[in-house]
C-alpha cells in the first residue's frame, strides 16, 4: 500500500509484538505497540488506523479491551482484527459481540495480514471519506445558516429603523398641527395612550392595539388647514367660521388620503371619523352606530376627555369630576356605550395616564 497506516498492536508476548511490528514494516507501515490492554487504551488515540489485537491477555482479555475501544463514540467505526488461535465458532461471535471487525489466525501470514488490512483500511477510508464530507456540509450548512441569519436580523433591524423614523414623521407631522392649536406634544401622548388603553379593553390584538396608538395622534391633523382667526379664535364660533373649523376632519382625510402605509390608513379613518356621534349628530358625514369605524368610535372618548381637561383658547381646564358628568350626557347619543363604560370602568388608569404626560 501506498500510504503508510498506524496500527496499533496489542499482546503480552514481547515476541509475538517483534514479529508483527516486523510485518507491518515489510508492508510499509507504523506499529505502536502495546503489551497490555490497559497499556493500549492508554495509548489509543485518533491517529491509530486500526487495531491488531490478541486475545488471550492476562489483564484485559481481547474482549474486553475491544468493548472498551467501542464504548468511546470517536472509535466506534475504527478497525479491529482479533489475532488469534481460537477458532470456535461461540468464540468468534463473542469476537463480534465485543466489537471486532474480522480475526486473523495465528500464526499470521504476511499476505493474509496484507489482504484482510488493507479491506478493513479501505472501508475506514471510505467512511472517514463520509465523516469527512458530512462535517465539510455541516460546516458549509451552519455558515451559510450563520450568514443567512446575519442577513435577517440587518433586514430586521433595517424594518425597525425605517418603522421607527415612519413613526417619528408620522408624530412630528401630528405635533405641528397641535402646536397650531397652542396645545403641546404631551395632548399627542395622552391621545395616544387612552385611546390604545380603551383599544386594548375592547378586545383588539395587539397589533391593532399599536396601530390605534401610532395612528390616534393624527386625529387632528387637518387642523393645518384651518386659519388661525378661527383656530385661536378666543370666544364661540360663528355659524361659518364653525362650518371651516369642521372642515379640519375632511382636511385630514385629504392629508391622509392615498397612502400605502397600514398606520396612515388607519390615521384616516381615525381623522375623518372621531368627530361622529352614536346617534348620527356628528360630522363630516352624520354616521351613526357601528357605521362609524371603531377606531373613530374610540378616540371619540379619549380627544373629548382630553379637551375637556385641559386648557383650550375659547377656555380653561374643567375638572375631571365635571368632565366626566359631562361626558356621561352622551354615552349613547355621543359615545358608544360600550367604548365608554370601558373607559368608566378603567378610569384609575386613565387618570394615571393623565398625570403622567401632565402639561
Amino acid at each position: 500500500m501506498a500510504e503508510s497506516k498506524r496500527f496499533l498492536i496489542v499482546d503480552d508476548e514481547s515476541m509475538n509484538l517483534k514479529v508483527l511490528e516486523g510485518l507491518l514494516k515489510g508492508l510499509g507501515h507504523q506499529a505502536v505497540p502495546a503489551n497490555s490492554g490497559k497499556e493500549a487504551m492508554s495509548l489509543l488515540d485518533e491517529s491509530i488506523d486500526i487495531v491488531l489485537l490478541d486475545v488471550m491477555m492476562p489483564d484485559m482479555d481481547g474482549f474486553e479491551v475491544a468493548a472498551a475501544i467501542r464504548e468511546r463514540k470517536e472509535f466506534r467505526e475504527l478497525p479491529i482484527v482479533m489475532v488469534t488461535a481460537l477458532s470456535s465458532k461461540s468464540d468468534r461471535l463473542k469476537a463480534v459481540e465485543a466489537g471486532a471487525n474480522d480475526f486473523i489466525t495465528k500464526p499470521l501470514d504476511k499476505t493474509e495480514l496484507r489482504v484482510r488490512a488493507t479491506s478493513l483500511l479501505r472501508m475506514k477510508e471510505a467512511r472517514d471519506e463520509v465523516k469527512r464530507y458530512q462535517h465539510d456540509l455541516e460546516e458549509m450548512v451552519r455558515v451559510r445558516t450563520e450568514a443567512l441569519e446575519l442577513a435577517f436580523e440587518n433586514l430586521r433591524e433595517l424594518q425597525q429603523a425605517t418603522q421607527e423614523a415612519h413613526l417619528d414623521t408620522v408624530r412630528r407631522l401630528a405635533i405641528a398641527a397641535e402646536y397650531r392649536d397652542e396645545d403641546t406634544a404631551r395632548h399627542i401622548e395622552r391621545m395616544s395612550r387612552f385611546s390604545a388603553l380603551l383599544a386594548e379593553k375592547y378586545g383588539l390584538a395587539p397589533e391593532e392595539v399599536e396601530t390605534v396608538r401610532h395612528a390616534a395622534p393624527m386625529h387632528d391633523v387637518g387642523k393645518i388647514g384651518i386659519p388661525d382667526a378661527i383656530l385661536l379664535k378666543p370666544a364661540k364660533l360663528d355659524k361659518d367660521e364653525w362650518e371651516t373649523m369642521k372642515s379640519h376632519t375632511t382636511i385630514g382625510g385629504r392629508i391622509l388620503d392615498e397612502s400605502d402605509s397600514e398606520l396612515l390608513q388607519a390615521g384616516r379613518v381615525i381623522a375623518l371619523s372621531h368627530h361622529e356621534k352614536w346617534d348620527g349628530s356628528g360630522y363630516p358625514n352624520g354616521l351613526s352606530g357601528e357605521d362609524i369605524p371603531l377606531y373613530g368610535r374610540i378616540c371619540a372618548v379619549a380627544d373629548v376627555f382630553d379637551a375637556l381637561t385641559t386648557v383650550r383658547p375659547y377656555k380653561e381646564a374643567f375638572s375631571v369630576e365635571k368632565t366626566l358628568d359631562i361626558m356621561k350626557e352622551g354615552r349613547g347619543s355621543h359615545f358608544e356605550p360600550k367604548v365608554f363604560d370601558l373607559f368608566m370602568e378603567n378610569m384609575d388608569a386613565v387618570l394615571e395616564i393623565k398625570e403622567r404626560f401632565s402639561d
